[in-house]
C-alpha cells in the first residue's frame, strides 16, 4: 500500500449499482454517463499540450524521487512493527506472539491518489492492533520517533480533531494518523475497506481510518486511472494558483477536488484528460449547489456513526456546497464553505469554463488556466492579520492555530450588514523585511520603540463593502471576537506562550507597500490591467441558488476590481444606488448569496438528482434516459419527509449567528473576556478613490454608541463631544466608508 500507483482495472466499477444501459456502458456513479464518445485526435492533441504545459510547475516526480519515498515508508513500517512488538513484549507478551501481531503504514490523499508534487508531504496512518492504545502511539512511540536520526520537526498535535504527529523523515514532511482495531493481528495484506472493521471503534479511529478508506474508494469508482490522475493534477495547479485551495480557510481542500474530478470522469467515461478538465469548469460552473455531488448511492450500514443526511440532520441542511465522501460514515468535506468562499469559487469556475472553451477552440494555451489573478488590486480595502512568535517552533504552531480559526474572522464579517464579500488569501505571507518595524508599530498600541517581533506573518483578507454613500462600518466585535477566541482555545490547549500574538488592522490598498514586497505588488497591478472580465450570462446555476459572482461592473470596496477585472476608478458623485444588485447582495438578499435560507434549506437528498444540465450533452453524444435523468428543480424544493415537518426553524438564521458556523461538527468560536492587546484601535474616512483625508488615532472617538439611516442612506455616528467630526461632515455627494477596526 505503500506506493502511489495502484493495479486494478481501468473499468473500475461505478458505484451506484454498475448496471448497463441499453448500449452495455456502465453507469458509473449516481447516474448514466452524459456522453460515451470516444476520443477525437484533437483531444489526444490537446492532452498531449496539457502535459507538457504542467511540467513548469514541478507537478510531477521524478522515479528517483518516488523510490526515495518508498524507502521512507518501508522504513517506517518496520518501525510500527518494532513498536508494536516492544509495547507487547513489556506487557508480559510471549516474544513469539508478539512477533505475529504485526501493525502496518497504510498511505492516502494526494501520494495515494498517485497525483503528488515534487517536495509534497506524505499522509499516512498507523493502524495497530487492539493490545496498543492510543497513549502508546503519543507516548513510546513518538520518544522512538524523535530518536530516529533521520528524523526532525517531530511534533504531536493531540488535540486535534483527528489526531495527528507531524514529522520531517529524511527530507519528506510527514503526517501520522493512528488507529486502533478490534483485531488481535495486523497482518501485511489487511484491506481496510471492510465497513465492519469500523465496528466498537472510538470516534478519533474511525475518522483515522476515513482518510484511507475515501481514497481506495474514489479510486475504485472512476473509469480510467490514468486520465483521472492527470486531470487531478491540473485542477489542484489551478485551484492552488487562483487561491482556493484550502479547506481549513473554507475553499476546497485536496479530497474535495478530487471527488469533483471523479465524478466528472464518471459522467464522461471515455474522455482524455484534457476533455475531462473542459468538461470539469462545464458542470461545476452549472451545478445546482447546494445539491450534493455524489460518487455512489450512500451504503446502506448501521454501526451507529452519525452520515450526512440532510433528511436528518438539520444541520446538514445549510451546507453551501456539500461534497459527500463515498465510504462509511459518509461526510461532507466542504463543511467549512461560507458565503464569500463559495462566491470566490463560483467566480472562478465560471472563468475556468471560459478560459477552457478558448483553449479547446484553439483560442489560448494551457498556461492561460494557470495564469495566477491579482488579489491586492482587486479590493481597495484589507483587514491584515498579523500573527507574531519569538521562535521558530512557536510560530510553527501560532500560525497553524491561527490559520485553523480564520474562517471564524470571515463568518463575523459577513454577519456585517455592509460587507458584501470578505475574501480571505490562503496564503500565508512574511514580515516585509525592507520596514518590519514600521509595519509591526503601525497605527499600533505598543511601545513604538520595542523591537519588532522575531517571527511575522501575515493572511489578508480583502473586503467588499456595500455601495452606499457616507457608509460607517465599525468592525471592532466581529474581530475582538476572533482575537479573543483563539487566545482562549490557546490557553486551553496550553498552548499561548510569550510573544505570542495577533493583531488584526484596517488596511487601505496604498498602505499595502508596508507589507509586502514592492515587485510583488508591481505583478499584481500589472495582471490586474490585464486579466479578462467575465461576463454575468457565463455563472451557472444562477438565479434563486446564488452562484452567480459578483458583477464585474461593481466595484470591490466602493471600487478596484471584482473578480480580477481591470480597475476603473469612480467619480464621487457616480450613481450608487444599485450596490445590491450584484452577486454580492446585502443581507436582504442573503438567499441569492448562498446563505441558507428556510426556502432554499438543501432537506432534499435525492440520489438521483447529481446532474441537471442544459448545455453538457455536445450535439452527437448519448443522453442519459429519461428515468436516470435528474429533475430540474432545485433541490430543497421538496418537503420534508414524514417527520420532518416540525424541524426545528431557529438554526435557520438568525441575526447574531450563521448558519454556517453552526454545523463544524460541533466546533464554535470561542468567547472569552478580552486578553491585553498590544493593536490601538484606528478609524479612517476613506474617500472612494482611496485616499485618507482624516485618520482618527484614538478608536475610543471613533466608535459609535448608536447608529441611524435618513431617507438619503446617509449614516450618521454619534458618540458623546464628537459627533461634529463625524461622517455626516462630508458632502453629501461624495461616498464615504469609514471603517472602524482594532
Amino acid at each position: 500500500m505503500w506506493n502511489s500507483e495502484r493495479s486494478h482495472s481501468n473499468g473500475g466499477g461505478g458505484g451506484g449499482g454498475g448496471g448497463s444501459s441499453g448500449n452495455n456502458t456502465k453507469t458509473l456513479g449516481m447516474t448514466s454517463a452524459i456522453s460515451t464518445a470516444e476520443p477525437k485526435p484533437e483531444d489526444l492533441q490537446k492532452t498531449q499540450e496539457l502535459e507538457k504545459s504542467l511540467e513548469p510547475y514541478n507537478v510531477f516526480e521524478a522515479e528517483s524521487e518516488l523510490n526515495h519515498r518508498m524507502e521512507i515508508l518501508a522504513k517506517l513500517n518496520t518501525l510500527v512493527k518494532q513498536w508494536v512488538r516492544d509495547v507487547s513484549i513489556s506487557r508480559h507478551m510471549p516474544e513469539a506472539t508478539a512477533e505475529k501481531l504485526g501493525g502496518k503504514i497504510y498511505t492516502f490523499g494526494s501520494y495515494r491518489l498517485g497525483v503528488h508534487h515534487k517536495g509534497a508531504d506524505i499522509d499516512a496512518l498507523c493502524v495497530a492492533p487492539r493490545n496498543i492504545d492510543r497513549s502508546d502511539y503519543f507516548g513510546s512511540f513518538f520518544e522512538l520517533l524523535k530518536q530516529q536520526p533521520e528524523v526532525t520537526e517531530c511534533r504531536a498535535v493531540e488535540e486535534a480533531f483527528v489526531p495527528v504527529i507531524k514529522m520531517n523523515f529524511d527530507g519528506i514532511e510527514i503526517d501520522l494518523l493512528f488507529a486502533r482495531l478490534a483485531l488481535k493481528e495486523i497482518p501485511d495484506n489487511f484491506d481496510l475497506r471492510d465497513d465492519m472493521l469500523l465496528k466498537n471503534l472510538d470516534q478519533k479511529s474511525v475518522r483515522s481510518l476515513n482518510g484511507c478508506r475515501v481514497t481506495d474508494e474514489i479510486l475504485r469508482l472512476v473509469p480510467n486511472i490514468d486520465n483521472f490522475r492527470l486531470a487531478l493534477r491540473t485542477i489542484k495547479l489551478w485551484a492552488k494558483r487562483h487561491g482556493i485551495y484550502s479547506n481549513s480557510l473554507g475553499y476546497f481542500g485536496g479530497v474535495s477536488w478530487a471527488m469533483l474530478v471523479a465524478r466528472t470522469c464518471q459522467l464522461y467515461p471515455n474522455a482524455v484528460a484534457a476533455t475531462l478538465v473542459h468538461k470539469f469548469f462545464l458542470v461545476f460552473s452549472r451545478w445546482k449547489w447546494p445539491q450534493p455531488v455524489l460518487l455512489k448511492q450512500p451504503d446502506n450500514v448501521n454501526l451507529g456513526f452519525q452520515v450526512w443526511d440532510p433528511r436528518v440532520n438539520v444541520q446538514d441542511r445549510f451546507h453551501l456546497m456539500p461534497i459527500i465522501t463515498p465510504a462509511y460514515p459518509q461526510q461532507n468535506s466542504t463543511f467549512n464553505v461560507s458565503s464569500s468562499t463559495r462566491k470566490v469559487m463560483l467566480m472562478e469556475f465560471n472563468r475556468g469554463m471560459q478560459i477552457t472553451d478558448d483553449i479547446m477552440m484553439g483560442k489560448q494555451m494551457w498556461d492561460k488556466l494557470f495564469e495566477a489573478p491579482s488579489f491586492f488590486y482587486r479590493y481597495r480595502h484589507f483587514i491584515v492579520l498579523l500573527v507574531t512568535s519569538s521562535n521558530a517552533d512557536d510560530h510553527l504552531e501560532w500560525c497553524g492555530l491561527v490559520e485553523s480559526k480564520i474562517r471564524y474572522l470571515i463568518q463575523n464579517l459577513e454577519r456585517n450588514q455592509h460587507i458584501n464579500l470578505a475574501h480571505v488569501n490562503p496564503k500565508c505571507y512574511e514580515q516585509h523585511e525592507q520596514n518590519p518595524a514600521a509595519t509591526l508599530n503601525a497605527g499600533g498600541g505598543a511601545d513604538a520603540n520595542q523591537t519588532p517581533a522575531a517571527f511575522c506573518s501575515l493572511w489578508f483578507i480583502g473586503l467588499e463593502f456595500e455601495r452606499t454613500e457616507n457608509l460607517n462600518v465599525d468592525l471592532t466585535e466581529s474581530i475582538q471576537s476572533f482575537t479573543d477566541s483563539v487566545h482562549k482555545h490557546a490557553v486551553h490547549i496550553k498552548l499561548l506562550k510569550d510573544g505570542m500574538k495577533i493583531e488584526a488592522r484596517h488596511v487601505r490598498r496604498k498602505q499595502l507597500a508596508s507589507y509586502l514586497d514592492a515587485n510583488l505588488l508591481k505583478r499584481e497591478r500589472k495582471i490586474s490591467d490585464s486579466y479578462p472580465t467575465i461576463p454575468n450570462n457565463s455563472s451557472g446555476g444562477s438565479g434563486n441558488n446564488g452562484s452567480a459572482p459578483p458583477s464585474p461592473s461593481h466595484g470591490a470596496g466602493g471600487g478596484g476590481t471584482v473578480g480580477g477585472h481591470t480597475a476603473r476608478k469612480r467619480k464621487s458623485s457616480e450613481n450608487l444606488s444599485n450596490a445590491n444588485t450584484s452577486g454580492c447582495s446585502s443581507p436582504a438578499s442573503t438567499a441569492a448569496n448562498g446563505s441558507a435560507t428556510k426556502k432554499r434549506r438543501n432537506d432534499s437528498f435525492d440520489g438521483a438528482s447529481n446532474t441537471s444540465f442544459d448545455r453538457l450533452n455536445e450535439p452527437n453524444e448519448q443522453s442519459p434516459p429519461a428515468s436516470q435523468t435528474p429533475p430540474e428543480e432545485d433541490v430543497g424544493s421538496e418537503p420534508l419527509s414524514s417527520g420532518q415537518e416540525n424541524a426545528p426553524e431557529a438554526d435557520a438564521q438568525t441575526s447574531s449567528s450563521s448558519p454556517s458556523e453552526q454545523h463544524r461538527n460541533g466546533t464554535e468560536a470561542e468567547s472569552a473576556s478580552p486578553p491585553s492587546s498590544d493593536a490601538a484601535t484606528t478609524a479612517a474616512v476613506i474617500d472612494d478613490d482611496g485616499s485618507c483625508p482624516a485618520t482618527k488615532a484614538n478608536g475610543a472617538d471613533s466608535r459609535s454608541s448608536s447608529s441611524s439611516s435618513n431617507n438619503n442612506n446617509n449614516s450618521s455616528k454619534s458618540n458623546g463631544s464628537s459627533s461634529s467630526n463625524g461622517a455626516n461632515s462630508t458632502p453629501t455627494a461624495a461616498a464615504t466608508t469609514e471603517v472602524v477596526c482594532s
